[in-house]
């Protein structure tokens, strides 16, 4: 471990102008990237005054300037197309989770702890970008309220680091938190939810010390420690970003992948059929790919479910096993649903996690909607109603199996 982490540290840290660390640094003045034609600012500066705009030269050097529709591009320069008012700024009702402020508990073993308001660069169909408002409140500072809660509420082995990204944070404040989670004893794993190794794929390798935090805590502590990366297209798997990756899995980090699939970045098979290939060769395994959530300003970048599910299926068809273990979910209010299956007439759909219940591992059949982007836009069809209610498949079960 310590050869490839130092072999990663040294150009860093002996930089003699900093020209190496200066290409992270954050930029959040759009007027000043290089690329955007002078005549689209005005209305770019009006987006990033209401949802704000940050990146770096790094991210940004990512970027096909000469394509206007280039799918980096779409990820993190901001789009009149924001300010259209469409959507739910909470399109999952996460505030009916919320128990006290900064830690939400919708499943009983996990625990979402929202330990921060910022992050590394803001992705332009961020679900949560409520977050960013002048306004919002929902990031505690008072992180004692939040261990106190876990450590009464036994039921929880899990917690989840989410925000904003943990990893955009100190490295002294993610520390302790860190060191708080590793003294309650019914924890048993947590998840760092990030997309700084996309964006700034050095920091980890230009931190000695977060290397040795990451590494003391998954040798000592007794739990486990994942990184839930979010990597969106396979250019971001850049040679830089691979290496930090590797870095991670030294310091005894498990890493998955977790991306919605969205409208112009990765919206064909073929491009998400190269981003699990990517992931999978670097070690990383596919976990998640979401339905777009319905946030405010988000329309230009839902694909409806029967669309989405014909992407994602021919995606992982051909892939070996291990690199195709990601199931096509969506973050609903009533709980994570699987996506299963789409013919000709209907569309199957499973409870993965419920917040109901009632409802776990519940099995339900709409009929088709090819313009519907959300659960709340599909009618259940009879089937659903006769003979599924509460996880019973029976034939309808088996007709399904068949025709996916």
């Amino acid at each position: 471990m310590k050869t490839r982490i130092m072999k990663a540290v040294l150009p860093w840290l002996s930089s003699p102008d900093d020209s190496a660390r200066s290409r992270f640094a954050p930029i959040t003045d759009i007027s000043s990237v290089e690329g955007i034609p002078e005549e689209a600012l005005k209305g770019l500066v009006e987006v990033t005054d209401n949802f704000s705009f940050k990146a770096n030269e790094y991210y940004l050097d990512l970027v096909n300037w000469e394509d206007p529709e280039d799918p980096i591009r779409r990820l993190i320069v901001p789009n009149p197309a924001e300010l259209d008012g469409w959507g739910d700024y909470d399109a999952s009702d996460e505030a009916s989770n919320t128990r006290i402020q900064g830690l939400q508990h919708k499943y009983p073993e996990t625990a979402l702890f929202l330990v921060t308001d910022n992050c590394t660069g803001f992705c332009r169909y961020c679900f949560r970008k409520r977050l960013f408002l002048a306004q919002a409140d929902e990031v505690t500072r008072n992180y004692s309220a939040v261990y106190t809660y876990i450590a009464e509420h036994t039921e929880i082995d899990d917690v989840i680091l989410s925000g904003g990204d943990p990893l955009s944070m100190s490295t002294r404040r993610l520390g302790a938190i860190l060191k708080n989670l590793a003294a309650i004893s019914h924890v048993k794993t947590v998840r760092i939810g990030s997309k700084t190794p996309a964006y700034n794929p050095m920091r980890l390798g230009g931190d000695l010390e977060l290397q040795k935090i990451l590494s003391d805590f998954t040798a000592h502590s007794g739990k486990t420690l994942y990184l839930i990366a979010h990597f969106d297209h396979p250019r971001e798997l850049t040679d830089i970003a691979l290496e930090e990756l590797a870095m991670y899995r030294d310091c005894g980090l498990v890493i998955l992948n977790q991306c919605p699939i969205l409208r112009g970045i990765n919206d064909d098979d073929a491009t998400l059929r190269e981003l699990y290939n990517k992931l999978h060769a670097a070690g990383v395994a596919p976990y998640y790919a979401f339905q777009g959530r319905p946030v405010r300003g988000n329309e230009q970048y839902m694909v409806p479910i029967t669309e989405a599910y014909r992407i994602f299926h021919n995606a992982v068809r051909d892939l070996c096993g291990l690199a195709k273990r990601a199931r096509y979910v969506m973050s609903h209010s009533s709980g994570k649903i699987e996506i299963l299956g789409v013919d000709e007439k209907r569309i199957y759909m499973r409870y993965h996690r419920a917040k109901d219940p009632k409802n776990r591992e519940r099995f339900m059949i709409f009929n088709r909607d090819d313009s519907a982007c959300w659960l709340d836009s599909l009618i259940p069809a009879q089937e659903d109603q006769t003979r599924c209610e509460y996880g019973n498949m029976g034939s309808v079960g088996q007709r399904v199996s068949r025709s996916i």
